[in-house]
């Protein structure tokens, strides 16, 4: 367990270095340059993604259960997995009107995803996990929707053009839910099996 936490610590804290240390993440970059910040960002993300990873996997060997979720809440993660790939691919498909609309769909796709896994398990590794996803989410998400509040608000120069909303194409945003939708079904009957050991549908 101990594995687990501090991959969790590193791997979201230094995603969560420009919410929380905004001003250290600056000073760095002006003392060493942006690619120092890179490969610190790197380097520090690749271990704690390593720890978390090989801790949630002897956590699982030996867990811990908290509580047992009823057999109906499968089937509420299930929907909320569709819908968090179909956001993850509105980040990456330009002109689809789900990215411009919510602003910032990759880190509602990783509150969703976490959501949905926090409410079908119950064990103590699985609450650490997915509830520390979802509480960087949701605060990764508000500082970012503060941010563009500020930058909405502040004046524009004078010889700069002003902002238009980008523009949507109905065949982006269809696009965009097809990719979802086929990478959810790849996930949830193959890979999740193949990488995590566990079956969505159809037993562990």
């Amino acid at each position: 367990m101990n594995l687990l936490i501090l991959g969790l610590v590193l791997f979201l804290g230094i995603h969560s270095a420009r919410v929380f240390a905004d001003g250290m993440r600056s000073g760095f970059i002006s003392r060493f340059g942006p690619m120092a910040w890179k490969g610190l960002y790197s380097v520090l993300s690749l271990l704690g993604f390593v720890l978390l990873v090989q801790g949630y996997a002897a956590a699982r060997l030996d867990p811990v259960v908290l509580w047992a979720p009823p057999i109906g809440l499968r089937h509420v993660a299930s929907l909320l997995t569709l819908l968090a790939f179909v956001l993850l691919a509105a980040a990456y498909v330009p002109g689809n009107a789900l990215k411009a609309r919510l602003g910032h769909p990759m880190t509602l796709a990783v509150k969703v995803w976490a959501l949905a896994h926090l409410l079908s398990n119950g064990n103590l590794a699985d609450v650490l996990l997915f509830g520390g996803f979802l509480l960087w989410a949701v605060l990764v998400f508000r500082a970012a929707r503060a941010r563009d509040r500020t930058a909405a608000a502040a004046p524009a120069a004078p010889d700069t053009e002003p902002v238009t909303a980008p523009a949507t194409r109905p065949a982006s945003t269809l696009l965009t839910v097809v990719l979802g939708v086929a990478a959810w079904a790849a996930f949830a009957f193959w890979a999740h099996a193949a990488l995590i050991g566990v079956r969505p549908f159809g037993g562990a």
